[in-house]
């Protein structure tokens, strides 16, 4: 049956062989695909199934009158034509209003009959022709190219100095957006404060989280009953069951004034899906924070089980709750200082290209995840063997069927708070890597709807008046860019990474006009630590790099250093006259990393390291407060007015 399992995979849009970054062929084979089958939702344990499996889809794929989504422009009047006779035709609106669209005198429409769709609003609707569903997306043509502008990316995390201790919360970033704000930044870029696993103390990386439509508890403020543990490095294990503690009190504070109506008014609303979350929570509280350990029967968000415990801890459900609200509430004061300063964007968020796959988003909402899979990366010359990210991906079946509303929310939950929204690892938006956890199979590429995912992106950044960035870094499939820049999607230029050929930077009026540019991001090295090679001497420290290699490697970046001094007139070495270069580049938005501005040496994370780098736990040198008026943020401000970037 190797021929129906190929065409069922090959139907499913599962890659039999790809080519990796080196320019080798990879090719797959019978595991790869039954697992990634299998992870798709399809039963393929026996050619049977297989066989049975391949007909069926084939057969709807035949009675479908129309495709399984539709792209539309708001407003207009739009038609269909019918691939399979039909009968009845429903339109169900997004605000739930159904109406039945007239079919003419007969009682059958034959294959090739034009349907008529009256205008209808930006949204996600759907159209049901004799119970078969057709998603119809009606977005707009495309997100408009923003003025230019600049903005400052940070730590949030690191927002508090050695001196001062503890970690970084939302009242902090208020302080920062503010100050940043009064020097004519228009956003404030930080990474993901999707929410996290509090119970395990190692748990701390904002790319690997529980839910990415929840915010971290973790940086709530506090005011004065905030947890001080100072240190150079952030010590999580310490501080975060601290900070939980302190928590607990202020909502014990809280009950006793009586609560307060407008948080009962947001749990009503928010309804099942908080609920399911909270849940999640105090089931975490209990038995661990990731719900692969936890007994069977706690396994499912709906099991009776978990309904009785539910009933049974109203308090603690409440509680996880409070906390969720507490973190909008202050991220939304942080959403209004910027506007109050006059920024046009504020905040600048991160969406992480995927979710743990034991954390609360795949228990709460599992259907549209693929199990017993991660996302990952094909071999390459940093990773020999390929990488495994741990992260669960949408199954794009799935995310079809549901009228791909859980990306839709995912989206519109971060641009609640932001105007300026970064997708990362959008490559995943045309073919996604797959590679099976539980099978001895390597992994391959699926291919994910692409169209309709941007049609998704365009209609949340119409409703929010937002600008996305994606991340197109990496191995970029032919078609993606031109695809975003059809769309409006604005992509990433690391100038690090500007050069068409070894040591030659590309000049700053060749950049990508569409496109956000800065030196580096949050996992590679700083300006001050990229000149002094120092992630070539952790990686040779640490034993990526063998003794035989380092010399060449240390060459490497030295060429590369001369080589952008001589483009850029950046031969001190100083921020100052990086800026001047980031200022000139023909990119409409410009961010500057807080760390060069303030001379910092060691980047925040170095991939592939757990354990022996301090990952996401360095503190920036001066506490924010400090931020509001500091000679360097001033310049570093000046040099973009100078640029003409400040508006």
């Amino acid at each position: 049956m190797s021929g129906a399992l190929r065409e069922l995979a090959h139907l499913a849009g599962i890659y039999d062989d790809y080519w990796d970054q080196k320019g080798t062929l990879r090719a797959t084979g019978a595991a790869t695909d039954i697992a990634l089958l299998e992870a798709m939702g399809f039963a393929v344990g026996s050619e049977e199934e297989i066989a049975a499996t391949l007909a069926r889809l084939q057969d709807e794929a035949a009675r479908r009158a129309l495709p399984r989504w539709l792209i539309l422009e708001p407003g207009t009047e739009s038609r269909a034509a019918l691939q399979a006779p039909a009968e009845a035709i429903r339109l169900i609106r997004e605000s739930g209003e159904t109406e039945i669209l007239p079919v003419g005198p007969d009682p059958v429409l034959p294959a090739g009959t034009e349907v008529t769709l009256p205008p209808l609003p930006v949204g996600i609707h759907v159209l049901s022709i004799d119970g078969e569903e057709t998603t119809l997306l009606v977005a707009p043509p495309r997100i408009e190219l923003p003025p230019p502008g600049w903005g400052v990316t940070l730590p949030l995390y690191g927002l508090r100095s050695a001196e001062e201790g503890g970690l970084g919360d939302y009242d902090d970033l208020k302080q920062a957006v503010t100050a940043l704000g009064r020097a004519g930044a228009s956003f404030v870029g930080l990474n993901p404060v999707h929410a996290g696993f509090p119970t395990d103390k190692n748990a701390f990386s904002p790319y690997s989280p529980a839910h990415r439509r929840r915010l971290a508890t973790m940086h709530i403020g506090l005011g004065a009953a905030r947890p001080n543990g100072g240190g150079e490095l952030i010590d999580y294990p310490t501080i975060v069951p601290a900070h939980r503690a302190a928590l607990e009190t202020a909502f014990d504070s809280f009950e006793a004034e009586g609560g307060d109506p407008a948080f009962d008014a947001w749990l009503e609303a928010e309804g099942g899906s908080l609920e399911r979350f909270a849940t999640h929570q105090a089931l975490s509280d209990l038995h661990g924070p990731y719900w692969l350990h936890w007994d069977t029967t706690l396994r499912d968000a709906f099991s009776p089980t978990v309904v009785a415990f539910r009933e049974a801890n109203t308090r603690a459900i409440r509680f996880h709750s409070w906390l969720q609200w507490t973190a909008e509430r202050q991220l939304a004061a942080v959403s209004e200082a910027a506007e109050a300063e006059g920024m046009r964007y504020g905040l600048y968020l991160d969406l992480a290209v995927g979710t743990h796959p034991h954390g609360a988003e795949t228990w709460s909402d599992g259907a549209v995840f693929a199990p017993g899979v991660s996302l990952g990366a094909p071999p390459d010359a940093f990773s020999p063997d390929g990488q495994v990210w741990a992260l669960a991906p949408f199954n794009p079946h799935a995310l079809a069927a549901m009228h791909f509303r859980p990306l839709a929310e995912t989206l519109r939950r971060q641009m609640r708070f932001a105007k300026l929204l970064r997708i990362d690892h959008v490559l995943g938006f045309e073919r996604a890597f797959w590679v099976p956890t539980d099978a001895d199979a390597p992994g391959t590429y699926v291919v994910m709807p692409r169209e309709a995912m941007l049609a998704v992106v365009r209609i949340e950044a119409a409703r929010a008046g937002a600008v996305v960035i994606g991340e197109d870094l990496g191995n970029v499939p032919d078609g993606l860019q031109a695809a975003m820049s059809r769309s409006g999607l604005l992509g990433c230029r690391l100038c690090m990474f500007e050069q068409p050929n070894h040591a030659e930077f590309r000049e700053p009026e060749d950049y990508t006009e569409a496109a956000l540019a800065s030196f580096g991001s949050h996992d590679v090295p700083v300006w001050a630590g990229w000149r002094a090679a120092r992630d070539v001497e952790i990686r040779h420290e640490l034993g990526y790099i063998t003794d035989d290699d380092y010399p060449n490697a240390l060459d490497w970046r030295r060429s590369e250093v001369a080589g952008f001094d001589r483009l850029a007139g950046t031969e001190d070495g100083s921020a100052d006259a990086l800026h001047r270069f980031l200022g000139s580049v023909k990119s409409r938005l410009v961010a500057l990393q807080l760390a060069d501005i303030l001379g910092v040496v060691e980047q925040d994370n170095l991939p592939g390291t757990v354990d022996t780098h301090p990952n996401w736990r360095r503190r920036l040198p001066v506490g924010v407060a400090a931020l509001d008026g500091h000679e360097d943020v001033l310049r570093a401000a000046e040099i973009m007015k100078e640029s003409g970037r400040r508006e």
